[in-house]
């Protein structure tokens, strides 16, 4: 059981919470970087998510149309036959999706897990991403709300971020200020309009300071002590401990001490896209300037074959990604607890 069923995937989150540890959740844009992140969470004997942004299921369409729901499916039915080569479970999850997406992305994928499920199937995915961060608070969470109440149907986790996570991704964009820090309130109101689980679960993204992409360790303040006070605020509102599964969004130059917080705190999932990428490419580079002659036809020469075969760099690519998600389950506390 390579994809986790709605069961289990209910029961990774409930045992990543209970063990204080997280899944990483891996950015993939292709089938090779499916196979890394699955490489690496095999090598790290740990479950994980695979995630597809709404720009990966873009470019996984293909640049003649472009469309987002045929890459994202195709993806991940590819995911279905070929995971089962590998000793771990992933869940399958769409990262960031904003309000002038949903129509072509989220809403056509929440459509496909329905009649999959109405046949008496497992979803296609497991969980989706809405992220109305963008949207005022009131807006966000009614979106949410029917969102949530689809999800549910069709036996998917919901992910919703309330508030700001700075930097850009796919064209969502929020400056780094003051606003990148959830509030008591806006915890409460969540909990008042989404529930605390007899609606649906969902993953909440909340923000402490977290920023996507590329920073130095010291650029960004994050506050992951800050979850604590939103659970111990919902907890005393509505008689329900560590009512939140939270998600780390914006985690590239974390310190090792932000990511135990974070998880002591009631993080199960954090995102990994920017270090991912980067750990693929690196090798490639790599690869290209030492055998320059080789992948280039230099002088009217004819290069060398072997060199500029995709299959020479992109196993370097696969094996650098790889690596850098062994590593995360590290960090993360999530190696060696796969389930048996």
């Amino acid at each position: 059981m390579p994809i986790a069923t709605p069961e289990v995937y209910n029961e990774m989150l409930d045992r990543a919470k209970a063990g204080k540890f997280a899944y990483p959740a891996i950015n993939v844009t292709s089938s090779q970087t499916l196979h890394a992140a699955l490489r690496g969470f095999a090598e790290a004997e740990s479950d994980g998510i695979i995630q597809i942004s709404t720009g990966g299921a873009e470019f996984l369409g293909g640049q003649h149309k472009k469309d987002m729901v045929t890459g994202a499916v195709a993806l991940a039915e590819f995911a279905h036959v070929v995971a089962a080569k590998y000793d771990i479970t992933v869940a399958l999850h769409t990262d960031h999706c904003p309000k002038d997406k949903l129509d072509g992305y989220v809403r056509p994928l929440l459509a496909v897990s329905a009649e999959r499920v109405a046949k008496g199937e497992n979803p296609l995915f497991q969980s989706h991403m809405w992220d109305g961060s963008a949207e005022t608070l009131a807006d966000n969470l009614a979106i949410g709300r029917e969102l949530l109440a689809q999800a549910a149907a069709a036996r998917i986790i919901l992910e919703v971020e309330i508030t700001p996570t700075g930097g850009e991704e796919d064209g969502v964009t929020h400056e780094i200020n003051d606003e990148l820090y959830t509030t008591v309130d806006d915890a409460i109101r969540t909990a008042e309009a989404l529930g605390l689980g007899e609606k649906g679960r969902y993953l909440l993204a909340a923000s402490f300071g977290n920023v996507h992409g590329v920073y130095k360790p010291g650029n960004v303040v994050l506050r992951p002590e800050l979850l604590k006070d939103l659970q111990q605020g919902v907890a005393e509102r509505f008689g329900k401990a560590d009512p939140f599964d939270f998600v780390f969004h914006g985690g590239s130059g974390s310190t090792q001490e932000e990511i135990a917080t974070a998880l002591e705190n009631g993080v199960v999932k954090m995102n990994l896209d920017t270090d991912t990428q980067y750990a693929f490419t690196r090798p490639v580079a790599d690869h290209m300037f030492k055998n320059y002659d080789g992948v280039l036809k230099v002088d009217g020469e004819v290069g060398s074959k072997k060199t500029y075969d995709p299959r020479t760099w992109g196993k370097l690519a696969e094996a650098g990604m790889a690596g850098r998600v062994v590593e995360a389950c590290q960090a993360l506390r999530s190696a060696g607890t796969k389930l048996k």
